[in-house]
């Protein structure tokens, strides 16, 4: 038995007690995370250069990208030192860190998907107040809001989550820090406390889904009244990229945290926080650009550019 005083170190979950899968493991998430780290780059940098892309869709675009590569650098690098040198050890402090920015990235995230929605929303339903509804000080306006409520969120959570004492020891299942796991090791007499942090993300988690689910409701009745079948594709295929996301980032989170307990193993555990945790920030980049013909053009023109500057 502990406290949340003397506790010092979490540890957290290995893939595997044998070696060589360790080190298998590390270079796979090397792997993963460079692949993240340039897919996600390559965005922010051809958007930030081609003044084209200068839309609220490819401003938001940018931001979902800055969340992803600080989301899976986050949780990333500690598992793979871990699985290098051997460990299963995070410190407290550390543990902390790691649940705050990977709540408030998540959180932000979400919010920004759901501004998303409401982005494709007035292009296609009210396409001539598209310029007055998302002006460029709005669109600013409504990120800053996402980040800064991302924040917000982070903190209350991270605040009160480890306000909890901690009575059933340090060993988390998980191989990052999450909130959920640290609520595992609360002592039993804190339910409420607990039930307040699980029905205030379930109540946001909801608001958003909602929001998005009628946005896209709005969406598909204003796309199935226009008269020929080519503006029907052409319109609905500028949402198909954000639906894709959106689809990834929820029902991997609802797979997660909803699960019966009964049916939950440690190894599928494992798999399904890589899936929400470490596949999206990787596979977010080639949504985006493979089924975005404007975003390849300029990704052609700023690689074009790049090599003949070095010549």
């Amino acid at each position: 038995m502990s406290n949340s005083s003397s506790i010092t170190q979490f540890l957290l979950l290995l893939f595997t007690d044998t070696r060589e899968l360790q080190l298998l493991h590390f270079w796979l998430f090397l792997g993963i995370y460079l692949a993240a780290l340039l897919g996600n780059g390559l965005i922010i940098t051809t958007i930030a250069w081609d003044q084209h892309l200068h839309t609220p869709m490819y401003f938001f675009l940018l931001n979902l990208a800055l969340l992803d590569m600080g989301c899976i650098s986050t949780i990333v690098p500690k598992s793979m030192a871990n699985s290098l040198w051997d460990t299963r050890a995070i410190s407290y402090a550390g543990c902390v860190a790691q649940i705050f920015l990977f709540a408030f990235l998540v959180s932000a995230e979400l919010y920004l998907l759901t501004i998303m929605s409401y982005d494709r929303y007035v292009a296609i339903c009210k396409p001539l107040h598209y310029g007055t509804l998302l002006g460029s000080r709005a669109c600013v306006h409504m990120a800053a809001a996402a980040w800064a409520t991302g924040f917000l969120t982070a903190l209350l959570h991270t605040a009160n989550t480890f306000s909890l004492p901690l009575c059933k020891g340090n060993a988390l299942g998980q191989f990052f820090c999450e909130i959920p796991q640290i609520l595992k090791l609360s002592c039993s007499h804190c339910y409420l406390r607990k039930l307040e942090v699980i029905m205030f993300s379930a109540s946001f988690f909801e608001g958003c889904f909602v929001f998005i689910v009628v946005s896209y409701v709005q969406i598909l009745r204003a796309v199935l009244r226009i008269p020929s079948e080519q503006g029907r594709h052409k319109a609905f295929s500028t949402c198909l990229p954000h639906l894709a996301v959106i689809s990834l980032f929820i029902s991997t989170v609802i797979f997660a945290h909803v699960k019966p307990p009964s049916n939950s193993s440690p190894s599928l555990d494992l798999v399904v926080s890589v899936l929400y945790s470490v596949v999206p920030p990787a596979v977010n980049p080639l949504i985006y650009s493979m089924r975005n013909q404007e975003l390849k053009v300029a990704l052609k023109k700023l690689v074009q550019s790049f090599f003949f500057q070095q010549q």
